[in-house]
């Protein structure tokens, strides 16, 4: 889970059961998650999972973690059994011995001093087995007090003069009190709880200052350390000291018990045949100043560490980060580094990604922290270009814990990178004019070559420094060299530049062109890396005093604990001004993207209403190609409704007889099915009959069945009343046990608020330091600030008389365009009046054609009505017989008549081929002419009906039957 953006970076699945403990390497990369049931191995890069351990379900697993400062995993098992594996190769090392008779325990508990090499172990006894993991044997068997029956955790106290061999240790008992015994001693230095108030679970520091508790009543107790060991930390007086040897592996259990007593220790009752053996221990005198200069956090010794390095060359890759952290003395200032985590992203790094695109996306996230915060505490660094170059080795290496690679970067830019940002924006002339100087006194040649085809320190110096080397150098040869550079003087970092550029004289005497010496001094090339390093040691000797940088540069200085030094070491103004001209570039690009997406909205409905115009275009085109498709369609269609009309008549007449031989077949149907029906109610009440007389003796037999169900409900109704008995006992013991869960919680809550409280003092204190701090700095540069000032005015004086006479040129431009844009607005307005009076003229020539069109329909309506008076004229005159001839003949000239009154109304000289004049009206009355179409239809099908039903029509008689008329 990603802590700032509350995001989840992976999920790593594989345990059945809960997780019991989990451990991670000291470089941060590996961790072992246990179980009861398994341990697995985790990458933290990948977050995949490399290894499994499994074990028989019969034997269990303890807990499984890594020794401190080696590559050793140690796992312990149920059965006591305890098992040590190589890490690169998971082969088992070597297995703990099974302890002496009369002393085993069930192991729970285990603790490891920071070197590794002791390890203590307890369990469900007051014993406590001490093995020393060298000679893999038990060394000592330590029975605490009476009063503890039971440890529950161990833990060591840590010091940072012992070298790690941690001597005292905290035990945790039964008692919920935690007990401080001394294991050289086994003296009980001091006690920490009581019965009244006892101790849940305890934490120590990592420096061993404080000792943080919770306790049973929910309450959070914060124990320093030194207040509790003034009695021990007393000198102790240089007389004569008892000291008996380890026993060998096959020595007595009472020989190895040992009991922790308040007092002095008590040494282990000796055998008649034993001897003790005695030894004078000289009082050491006080060490040196250099010796004291030398000692490093973590008990090494600079000056054992350089003996080494000069040795192999290097220091031991399990070994290496811790090494540079003790060199370098990381104060490890978490609230600080929390303080400028907490900021966010700084705004130079927010779009890191754009100008630097790595794959990895933990590795750019941990990247943009890392410089955001070196932006937050100082100014410099989020105006400096190349400081992602210079962090990205550091954090690559340590991405997977920011706080360290923030301090290392910080430490390399105090002491590595000194007088670097005096010149700001520029690089170091002064670093570099010292390189020069150094290379002209050791190489002249390599120099005037340079000279020769003007090949400055900028080019073949100041890339290897602003990158570290980590352009030039593989990871391995890169961290040899910091090994180096880490266990010198500051100053061995510049001869290591003039080392690797005067090791690569041989090919860059052979490049003769700018480019070529760029290429060469950011690329890799092919140089022994311990050559450079020997090289450089030689220059650091042999360089006069006048020009060695040692004689400028200070010595190494680690960072202050508590908070970061303040850096200020540059020219402010520079910085300020840079951060005022960003500020201002970035508004500047937010007011052309906003304009600039303005013209692209007006381009945008430009274009819109251009398609819009070709599309209202086009469409009146397909529009009257349509009409001219459907006016041929239309006449087709009358073709085909003649011929579909004489089709359907003959139809008809055939449905006609096939609908009374359907009538006839239909009612023989239904006879026959009335007969099936009246048959099959028979069969049916027989049945009902035959189903009665069976029903009423399976119903005796049920009634007898029924009485004994009844015994049997009434024996099981019994049994279940015993069970909600006991279900609401254990609905009642469950309530009290929530009851006591929800006490619980409350007073986690409570413990919770406390430690929020101590937390927000400790950051008002902080914060108040931080501005008292500020202040001061602000009162020393305000003299400075006011003398810049009085320039930037009488500059920005200037600026502004310049910026007026722009001004006014502009406003005369802006007026003149305001002139031409009223007189093309004006032309605009009168084309659109004369638009407005051609689309009047339009309209009220369509109402006209709508007016016409109307008429047209009233004739056409009255030219179908006495079309049909004239058909039942005709039909009652068929029927009388007389005077036909004559009537027709006036019937067919009053229907011409009618016919040319129809093609010419009177309203107007408009016949049917005009009504689509009018494109906006054309569809509309083609839709009317379809509908008048089919109601003129639908009155000729009614018209017909009636003369059908109406007329008499002699057809043919049927055989057998008589000659008669129909109707």
């Amino acid at each position: 889970m990603e802590t700032e953006t509350q995001e989840l970076v992976s999920w790593m699945r594989g345990h059945d059961s809960s997780v019991s403990s989990i451990s991670v390497h000291s470089s941060g990369r590996y961790a072992i998650t246990t179980s009861t049931d398994t341990a697995q191995l985790w990458d933290l890069d990948t977050f995949q999972r490399k290894r499994k351990l499994n074990v028989r379900q019969s034997v269990g697993i303890q807990q499984v973690f890594f020794l401190p400062l080696s590559n050793t995993i140690l796992s312990c098992f149920k059965d006591n059994s305890v098992f040590a594996w190589e890490f690169d190769t998971l082969h088992c090392k070597y297995q703990l011995p099974t302890a002496v008779e009369g002393s085993a325990l069930h192991y729970k508990v285990f603790a490891v001093t920071r070197d590794g090499r002791i390890f203590v172990a307890g369990g469900k006894s007051n014993h406590l087995h001490l093995w020393c993991l060298e000679s893999k044997q038990l060394v000592r068997i330590i029975q605490m007090p009476t009063e503890v029956r039971a440890v529950r955790h161990l833990e060591f106290l840590p010091d940072s003069f012992d070298g790690g061999s941690n001597q005292v240790l905290g035990v945790l008992s039964q008692d919920n009190i935690m007990r401080f015994i001394s294991i050289e001693t086994y003296k009980l230095l001091f006690v920490i709880g009581s019965h009244e108030e006892g101790i849940s679970t305890a934490a120590i520091s990592p420096s061993g200052r404080y000792i943080a508790s919770v306790m049973e009543n929910g309450s959070l107790n914060l124990y320093s350390v030194q207040a509790l060991t003034q009695e021990v930390n007393k000198p102790p007086p240089p007389l004569l000291k008892v000291v008996e040897d380890w026993p060998k592996c096959k020595s007595e259990a009472n020989k190895l018990t040992v009991r922790v007593t308040s007092g002095r220790s008590e040494q282990p009752r000796k055998s008649k045949g034993s001897k003790i053996q005695t030894r004078l221990l000289k009082v050491q005198m006080s060490t040196t100043l250099e010796n004291k200069e030398n000692e490093l956090p973590g008990g090494l010794n600079k000056k054992r560490l350089q003996v080494l390095l000069k040795g192999y060359g290097e220091y031991p890759a399990k070994y290496r980060m811790f090494v540079w952290r003790s060199l370098l003395q990381l104060p490890e200032n978490h609230l600080a580094f929390s303080s400028l985590i907490d900021k966010g992203t700084h705004s130079a790094f927010v779009n890191i990604q754009n100008e630097y695109p790595i794959k990895s996306r933990k590795l750019l996230r941990v990247l943009q922290r890392t410089l955001s915060a070196l932006a937050h505490w100082s100014a410099i660094f989020g105006e400096t270009p190349y400081i992602p170059l210079l962090a990205f080795p550091f954090v690559k290496l340590f991405q997977n814990n920011q706080l360290i690679c923030f301090e290392v970067v910080a430490t390399v830019i105090v002491n590595f990178c000194q007088h670097w940002f005096e010149y700001f924006p520029n690089p170091p002339v002064n670093i570099l004019s010292m390189m020069e100087n150094i290379l002209a006194h050791h190489d002249k040649e390599l120099l005037q070559h340079f000279i020769k085809y003007s090949v400055t320190s900028q080019v073949y110096a100041w890339p290897l420094l602003e990158t570290l080397f980590s352009e030039v150098l593989t990871r391995e040869e890169w961290l040899k060299v910091f090994d180096n550079i880490f266990s010198n003087h500051p100053s061995y970092f510049l001869m290591v530049v003039v080392a690797y550029i005067i090791c690569s004289r041989a090919p860059l005497l052979l490049c003769n062109q700018s480019k070529d010496f760029e290429y060469f001094f950011h690329h890799r090339n092919n140089l022994d890396v311990n050559a450079v390093i020997k090289r450089a040691y030689h220059l650091m000797e042999t360089t006069p005093p006048d020009i060695h940088p040692q004689r400028v540069l200070d010595d190494f200085v680690p960072l202050t604990k508590g908070q970061y030094p303040v850096f200020n070491k540059y020219p402010k103004f520079v910085v300020d001004y840079q951060t005022q001209e960003r500020e201002r570039i970035r508004q500047d690009e937010i007011e052309y993207l906003r304009e600039r997406q303005l013209v692209h909205e007006l381009e945008a409905k430009a274009q819109e209403q251009k398609a819009e115009d070709e599309a209202f275009y086009r469409k009146q085109e397909l529009l009257q190609e349509a009409e001219e498709q459907r006016r041929k369609m239309l006449l087709e269609e009358e073709e085909k409704l003649a011929e579909r009309r004489q089709r359907l008549a003959a139809v008809r007449r055939e449905l006609k007889v096939k609908e009374l031989q359907f009538l006839d077949a239909s009612r023989r149907r239904f006879l026959k099915y009335q007969l099936d029906r009246r048959e099959m109610e028979l069969k049916r009440l027989d049945d009902d009959i035959a189903r009665k007389v069976s029903m009423r003796d399976r119903e005796t037999a049920a009634a007898v069945q029924d009485i004994e169900v009844r015994q049997m409900e009434l024996e099981s109704h019994r049994q279940l009343f015993e069970q909600r008995l006991i279900k609401d006992q254990e609905r009642i013991t469950q309530e009290m046990r929530e009851e006591t869960d929800d006490r619980q919680r409350k007073a986690d809550l409570e413990d919770h608020i406390v430690q929020r409280w101590i937390e927000t003092d400790r950051e008002e204190r902080q914060k108040a330091q931080l501005v008292a701090e500020e202040n001061l700095a602000k009162v020393e540069q305000k003299c400075i600030d006011n003398e810049w000032r009085l320039q930037v005015l009488n500059k920005l004086r200037h600026d502004d008389q310049d910026r007026d006479k722009h001004y006014e040129e502009i406003a005369k431009l802006l007026h003149d365009n305001r002139v031409k844009e009223a007189e093309l607005l004006k032309a605009m307005r009168e084309a659109e009046e004369e638009k407005w009076e051609e689309v009047a003229w339009r309209k009220a020539r369509l109402e006209e054609e709508q007016k016409a069109a109307a008429a047209t329909d009233v004739h056409r309506k009255q030219f179908l009505e006495d079309e049909m008076n004239d058909a039942l004229e005709l039909d009652e005159k068929l029927q009388s017989g007389g005077g036909y001839f004559e009537r027709l003949r006036d019937l067919k000239a009053r229907r011409a008549e009618r016919r040319v009154e129809f093609q010419v109304p009177k309203s107007g000289n408009i016949c049917l081929n005009d009504l689509s004049a009018s494109q906006s009206s054309s569809h509309g009355r083609r839709q009317e002419l379809v509908r008048q179409e089919r109601e003129l239809m639908a009155e000729v099908r009614q018209l017909r009906q009636k003369l059908t039903a109406r007329a008499h029509i002699r057809r043919p008689p049927a055989l057998g039957a008589p000659t008669r008329w129909t109707t």
